[in-house]
């Protein structure tokens, strides 16, 4: 069976997460979404995706095809639900499709496929907002840890560490941990390959780092929260989820927000995450073009990748930033700072996009890694897009 990740309509909401990649492959709990399902299912998965992004993300057509919400995140049930699907069916639940079984030729088509309608009843975790990501970071770490963990043992740590609820606790091989604290009480503990926790950092699950990725001396975590491959981070972080190849790696608070990749926060960059009134907080909402309920009294940042800040930026609560933006100036930024926008609290120009793919470039480079003709192409169609919504400048 050919099994194919979907975008839906969510996708908008979840801009700008989703600017420069699909749904499939935001990272929440430990994997990204596709790495979950493809660990479910055994198989590797494709991508039916924005045009734009379809040349990085191409999708895989086949006679029997099972096409899967990627904003959906599987569990057993939902999977054997899946599986038993038949031509032509089609699994849903209230307002979402939660999978399809198509032919090859009714693919490019998904909203207007007919099928039998299957109703599932159980609960399942998905993301519908950016909010959802820190929302339901808690039970998606803890479905990814006994995913990865199960019937494995744990490399051994030195005594220099404290380790607290240890049975909670997974480090895996070459992850290197000096004179910290680990607090499983709450919640799991995952440490992945080779990745490194400097001297004195206290850290509360559920959390969980990737691989390579690394916390500097005397950080403070707060569960649950997750940082990506080959990130760092300093200072105090909350109810977060940093994406893989950006850093946070100095003082500064970070709270109930969401990191893209490529990001780095210059030295005491915080967020405010909760309103002095204690009201809810309103978020820039995409689709809507204007800003929305979340129904949350805490939420924080929600950054675009690319984007960095200067020394002392300051964050109010529920701001959004676009993808590569320069941001910096003292006092509070305003709360939605749309992609491509260079400047601060004394005003704003346009960021070049020529300037920004050589900074992009050079970005990969460090990392031993090819920043693409596709991955460009992609930014340019992201800074064409950006343009409606400078309106806001």
């Amino acid at each position: 069976m050919n099994y194919i990740l979907f975008d839906d309509s969510r996708r908008e909401s979840l801009l700008p997460l989703t600017f420069i990649r699909p749904i499939a492959d935001i990272r929440i709990g430990i994997l990204t979404i596709r790495e979950k399902w493809e660990r479910f299912l055994g198989v590797r998965t494709s991508t039916l995706t924005e045009e734009y992004l379809s040349k990085k993300y191409p999708v895989v057509r086949e006679d029997n095809n099972v096409l899967i919400n990627s904003s959906v995140l599987p569990d057993r049930k939902l999977v054997e639900r899946i599986l038993a699907l038949k031509p032509n069916q089609a699994l849903v639940q209230q307002d979402c499709i939660i999978a399809m079984h198509l032919t090859g030729e009714e693919i490019d088509n998904v909203q207007e496929a007919e099928c039998e309608e299957i109703d599932y009843d159980e609960c399942f975790l998905s993301i519908r907002n950016t909010w959802d990501l820190f929302s339901v970071n808690d039970p998606a770490i803890r479905a990814d840890y006994d995913l990865i963990t199960r019937g494995r043992k744990s490399i051994e740590v030195d005594g220099t560490n404290t380790l607290i609820h240890k049975e909670n606790i997974f480090i895996e091989a070459g992850a290197r941990i000096g004179c910290s604290v680990l607090n499983a009480s709450d919640g799991p503990v995952y440490i992945g390959k080779e990745a490194e926790i400097m001297e004195g950092c206290l850290i509360r699950g559920p959390f969980a780092m990737c691989e390579h990725s690394v916390l500097k001396m005397g950080t403070r975590v707060y569960g649950p929260s997750t940082l990506g491959f080959y990130s760092k981070a300093g200072g105090e972080i909350d109810h977060s989820i940093i994406f893989s190849y950006s850093n946070k790696a100095h003082d500064g608070y970070l709270g109930h927000a969401v990191i893209g990749e490529w990001c780095n926060l210059g030295a005491a960059t915080n967020n405010s995450n909760l309103k002095n009134t204690y009201e809810q907080v309103r978020i820039w909402s995409y689709p809507e073009e204007s800003f929305v309920e979340t129904g949350l009294q805490f939420c924080g940042l929600i950054m675009g990748d690319y984007t960095k800040t200067g020394i002392g930026t300051m964050f109010n609560t529920g701001t959004v930033v676009g993808v590569n933006t320069n941001i910096y100036g003292h006092g509070l930024q305003r709360n939605f700072i749309p992609s491509f926008s260079w400047g601060g609290t004394s005003g704003f120009k346009e960021y070049k996009i020529n300037e920004a793919i050589t900074v992009a470039r050079r970005m990969h480079q460090r990392r031993g890694l090819e920043f693409t003709d596709i991955d460009q192409d992609i930014l340019q169609t992201v800074f064409n897009l950006s343009y409606r919504y400078k309106k806001v400048y």
